[in-house]
């Protein structure tokens, strides 16, 4: 017998393997964990094929390269800055520049000297001896016009910041969190490798978009999880609301009628590739912003009824869903804030504009730019809540059936004629020894002792006179006591 957390005393679930961290409790059956192996495989298989049969093939930047939009970078450090009339110039023009000297680091013309000038605004950074900077190099350009300025070289404080990351999480989850980082890098692999070029390609987004975010689940969850049954139950979770979320946000996507041209980048990117679809691109950006969340979510759940049939071995189906759905409940509700927050915070230079613009928060919806938010918030959120009842109930279907207080497991009985799915009934757990009954004697028990035979009364004397006179004198220490 075992005895849950309420103190109560509940029968032991046979083969139950209680482990150490995360979805290492053993609560399923053998048969049952086939089964999953073999739909897992074959889901496995299909992402497998469907990768194969998608790849895409190398990029064609040359569209890119026609509009100047492709570029040789290279490094360069800020050797002094002065202040005067910009070339072309003169003083009483008033129109001041600063001239930034910077010598080249590599490149064809490293070690040589080149100047940069920034026309005086609010918008020139600030630059001082020693700042580090990228420059673009456009070797059919001028040779004055060759170099211009890029961007900061934000290298050096960026790997600090990942260092920082990688030590954090590693000094918590140890292994855990090892393995996990690398399911991280492998999901990024999948983002560069296959769907980004996918998409440039002109590939169907609905199915690169299911094939890629099928990917990303796999290398993840068993990447942190390991390979153990209730890590095929949230991998199972995640793609049913993954498969939701796809279908939600085509349709939302296709009814609010998205162009996806909501900013710069979108026109350039359709004029550098001319079969991209860039209304397939916001649908492959609401399904993969959503993926992280949904692992957390399926596999939180996952965890939970896991721990809920450990607990309490007893418990039968129908209290475990409902248990685990309370769980599920709270999650959600800590949650559901969690994408609407991440896209406000992304977005929230184009939210002061509207409010600046003073326009009604009718009209400020309406518009494409935020239109598309409000759809892949919504649409994302939805799918974290259904993947709270779909994951909790294919949990409560794969652990171990209830323990009865005799010690058997509970499974319903078949109806008549129906073929029976056990080939024989489950063996009772045995029963406890019962506690040995001793028998009520003494701890201890009194030795006799020989007792030595009384003197002889000598004659002419009494047996009370002879006692008395036979008797021990009382100790002198003593008698001077109650003498003082």
């Amino acid at each position: 017998m075992a005895r849950d957390r309420s103190g109560r005393s509940t029968p032991a679930v046979p083969g139950l393997a209680h482990g150490y961290g995360l979805l290492e409790h053993d609560v399923v059956s053998r048969r049952t964990r086939r089964v999953l192996g073999v739909v897992v495989a074959i889901i496995g298989v299909a992402t497998v094929v469907g990768i194969a049969l998608l790849w895409p093939p190398r990029p064609d930047t040359s569209g890119a390269n026609r509009l100047g939009l492709v570029s040789d970078v290279h490094a360069a450090e800020v050797e002094g800055v002065t202040r005067g009339p910009c070339r072309g110039t003169t003083e009483s023009d008033g129109v001041t520049c600063d001239r930034v000297r910077v010598r080249l680091l590599a490149g064809p013309d490293a070690g040589e000297r080149r100047t940069l000038e920034f026309p005086r605004s609010p918008t020139t950074p600030a630059f001082v001896t020693g700042d580090e900077l990228v420059l673009s190099y456009q070797p059919d350009a001028q040779p004055r016009f060759q170099y211009d300025f890029s961007d900061r070289q934000r290298r050096t404080p960026l790997l600090v910041l990942v260092g920082v990351f990688v030590l954090a999480v590693v000094a918590l989850a140890r292994i855990r969190g090892l393995l996990a980082l690398v399911g991280l890098v492998a999901s990024i692999a999948v983002l560069l490798v296959f769907l980004v070029p996918a998409l440039l390609a002109g590939t169907d987004p609905v199915l690169v978009a299911v094939v890629s975010s099928s990917a990303i689940a796999f290398l993840t969850l068993f990447l942190a999880h390991g390979f153990r049954s209730m890590t095929l139950v949230a991998l199972l979770g995640t793609l049913v609301a993954l498969a939701l979320t796809i279908g939600l946000a085509w349709l939302f996507t296709a009814l609010t009628e998205l162009s996806g041209y909501v900013s710069e980048e979108a026109f350039l990117v359709q004029v550098g590739s001319t079969g991209l679809d860039v209304r397939g691109l916001v649908l492959a950006g609401m399904v993969i912003g959503a993926l992280g969340a949904l692992d957390d979510m399926t596999v939180t759940q996952a965890a939970a009824v896991a721990e809920l049939r450990v607990a309490d071995p007893t418990m039968s189906r129908r209290d475990l869903r409902r248990a685990g759905l309370r769980i599920g409940r709270d999650h959600v509700a800590s949650t559901v804030n969690t994408l609407a927050l991440a896209y406000a915070g992304a977005a929230l230079p184009l939210l002061l504009l509207f409010v600046l613009s003073a326009q009604s928060l009718g009209t400020v919806a309406n518009s494409e730019v935020v239109a598309s938010e409000i759809v892949r918030t919504l649409v994302g959120s939805i799918g974290l809540v259904a993947a709270v009842p779909v994951t909790t109930w294919l949990a409560t279907r794969v652990v171990a059936e209830p323990v009865t207080e005799s010690g058997r497991q509970e499974r319903p009985a078949p109806a008549a004629g129906a073929p029976t799915l056990w080939a024989e009934p489950l063996a009772p757990v045995p029963a406890a020894a019962p506690p040995v009954e001793w028998p009520d004697v003494p701890l201890t028990r009194t030795v006799p002792q020989p007792v030595a035979p009384d003197p002889p009364v000598p004659p002419g004397t009494t047996p009370e006179a002879w006692a008395a006179e036979a008797a021990p004198a009382p100790d002198d220490d003593e008698s001077r006591f109650w003498e003082s």
